[in-house]
């Protein structure tokens, strides 16, 4: 016995599965067809990387690994932008990391020159290096069994630095000649960026610090330094950027809300967004803290962000010569599993007044900022306060080893503070003298 009334539903579902699977043929097929249609729209850049690729791989005089040839392609894109945004591939990575981030993975020293001897100038403190004995004067002899004497140029701060290792047996030569076996371990450590901070005259209660870039650690550096000052009088203070190229925003603008308790610091404009960084009262720790600026050529980016906003609030006295005018905000993206990294202009920042210091824009300025005391330095006595701006300061507890091997050999082992007129300059504002004018009882 047939039921016609149950088998209709039946047949009608057969039909509809039918009707389903021919459509999703159909609608795979149609679209395979359009995507094979629109790939050599889409792709024809690719492709066409791919046949340049393919024929400098198979026709240049020398063989050429593939990866270099898309890093070289990749930053040439990139670079081609404009004056400061950039590729970097993965041998550049770790290096951009560690600018930004404001860490590095070692065990902390400071080697004297010539670097090729690997002799300690002096340990950081609480570094693994300090924690493990390393002395003033120390000379790497081996590590973990090879001879440092036949590695090659960076190839012992690399084996230091090798990412996650074990504490390896270092053998080291002190100045008495005896050698002795040290285990030294490493760890993340802060890549200082607050130097040379101490009191420069202390009847004045004058402080001074300088900032080579900013960091992500840079505030808090920051901070610590001008506790340690406060700690010894500080009433006054510099605070030197000149030579710094910029870095991390947020760092700068943080800084200067040190000094700033209310008021816009600096806001930036981009196709995408817009960003104002307001002055935050609670975390102005020094407003009305007499200060001065440092600046020069080379002060760019978050370092003009910095003396901008303090210029412009009547915060600081800014003293050097004129910035160097980027008024460029970058974005950086990491690509892939982080091996590519890729910093872009994607914005401009405007100081508190809405100038734009970019140099590079129509009617620009050739310059950034103008200091309010103008002092230029000649070619000779600039190298010496960048040299000087770039290296270390030793931490008091090490300055008698440091004589004592300095005695012993006779040179200078560290670089001391040179002649540098824009200094002298903001000296003589905190001494109420107008720097370049001659003292009534000068002869």
């Amino acid at each position: 016995m047939t039921h016609p009334v149950e088998e209709a539903p039946r047949s009608s579902a057969a039909r509809d599965w039918v009707h389903l699977l021919v459509g999703s043929a159909f609608g795979l097929s149609l679209g395979l067809l359009l995507w094979h249609l629109r790939a050599p729209i889409e792709d024809a850049d690719v492709q066409r990387y791919r046949e340049v690729r393919d024929y400098v791989e198979t026709r240049y005089v020398r063989e050429i690994e593939r990866g270099a040839l898309l890093d070289s392609a990749l930053s040439g894109m990139v670079r081609s932008l404009d004056p400061y945004s950039r590729y970097y591939g993965p041998a550049e990575v770790a290096a951009i990391e560690r600018e930004t981030s404001g860490h590095y993975r070692g065990i902390g020293v400071v080697f004297a020159m010539p670097y090729d001897q690997a002799r300690i100038l002096f340990a950081l403190p609480g570094s693994p290096a300090d924690k493990a004995g390393l002395r003033c004067g120390d000379q790497i002899v081996r590590v973990a069994g090879r001879e440092v004497a036949g590695m090659g140029p960076g190839e012992l701060r690399a084996l230091l630095g090798a990412q996650d290792r074990a504490d390896v047996p270092v053998v080291v030569q002190g100045r008495d000649g005896l050698e002795r076996t040290l285990e030294i371990g490493q760890e993340a450590l802060i890549d200082p960026s607050v130097r040379h901070a101490r009191i420069l005259e202390p009847e004045l209660g004058l402080g001074y610090l300088a900032i080579s870039s900013f960091s992500q650690e840079t505030a808090a550096e920051f901070d610590r330094a001008l506790e340690g000052l406060s700690a010894k009088g500080m009433r006054a203070l510099i605070v030197d950027v000149r030579g710094n190229l910029g870095g991390v925003l947020q760092a700068a603008t943080r800084i200067a809300n040190r000094f700033l308790d209310g008021g816009l610091i600096v806001s930036y404009e981009g196709r995408e967004e817009s960003r104002r960084y307001e002055a935050d009262p609670e975390e102005a720790k020094w407003p009305g803290l007499p200060l001065v600026v440092l600046v020069d050529g080379e002060s760019a980016s978050a370092s003009e962000v910095f003396a901008a906003a303090l210029q412009e609030h009547r915060a600081a006295v800014v003293v050097g010569s004129p910035t160097y005018g980027k008024g460029m905000v970058q974005q950086v993206k990491s690509f892939g599993e982080g091996e590519m990294i890729v910093k872009l202009i994607n914005a401009y920042y405007y100081t508190p007044s809405h100038r734009n210091i970019e140099r590079t824009v129509d009617g620009a300025w050739s310059h950034g900022l103008m200091p309010d005391v103008r002092v230029d330095l000649g070619d000779s006595e600039l190298r010496r306060v960048r040299a000087f701006l770039a290296s270390f300061s030793p931490p008091d507890a090490v300055l008698d080893e440091l004589g004592a091997w300095e005695a012993s050999e006779g040179r200078e082992l560290y670089p001391r503070q040179p002649i540098d007129p824009q200094l002298a300059a903001a000296l003589q504002l905190f001494r109420g003298v107008r720097p370049g004018a001659v003292a009534r009882d000068a002869k």
